[in-house]
């Protein structure tokens, strides 16, 4: 039997650290890192150790969300592991998601209760995550905050560019190298100095 250790952080910029204090007894050869996402289970890490777990081994994880946050991915992959593979799964945050426990009718039905119940709260987490992100966002442009790079402001003499642009006299390559910006802004740009003229043109008349 050998002892393994799967650990996953959201983001390269989150520190693994608590987690892998919580695993010291493991060696550091069969401890698994992603530092990605959990709302699905296409990662790296956690792909090379399902090809190495055998019958038998046990697994540890931290809590249940380190395993995802997908309620529906979380009961497959535990009953992948648990009843395809053979192996036992120690939830260190949660005494009772520790299979090596109560292997009888009773322990089985607590155990896979607990499992639905810890998923779905995993997964509900990660839905009131995005719902406040996105309603951030929405109060953030309603107060008129930008996202995203500044658009580059056009120079003072881009409509004569333009003009010379339209004509053939200069080429896009050099015209986005003037105005110092990508082929995107620049096409952008065009359409807005068009649409400004057009208004400024009918306001005249």
């Amino acid at each position: 039997m050998e002892k393994y250790g799967y650990i996953r952080v959201s983001s390269t910029d989150q520190n693994e650290d608590r987690q892998l204090d919580a695993m010291r007894e493991i060696p550091i050869e069969n401890l698994y890192i992603d530092k990605q996402s959990g709302k699905d289970f296409e990662r790296e890490s956690y792909k090379k150790l399902v090809e190495v777990l055998k019958h038998g081994d046990l697994l540890y994880i931290k809590s249940i969300d380190r395993l995802g946050r997908n309620y529906e991915e979380i009961q497959n992959q535990w009953r992948i592991l648990t009843k395809e593979k053979g192996v036992d799964i120690v939830v260190l945050d949660m005494e009772l998601l520790d299979t090596r426990r109560e292997k009888n009718l009773l322990g089985t039905f607590i155990a896979d209760l607990v499992l639905q119940v810890l998923s779905f709260v995993a997964q509900s987490e990660r839905e009131n995550i995005r719902k406040r992100q996105a309603e951030g966002i929405m109060s953030a442009k309603a107060r008129g905050v930008q996202f995203g790079r500044p658009l580059k402001e056009p120079p003072e003499n881009f409509g004569d560019l333009v003009k010379k642009w339209e004509k053939g006299e200069i080429t896009t390559d050099d015209i986005v190298k003037l105005c110092n910006m990508s082929r995107s802004t620049f096409y952008a740009k065009v359409r807005e100095h068009k649409i400004l003229s057009q208004k400024i043109k009918s306001e005249n008349i």
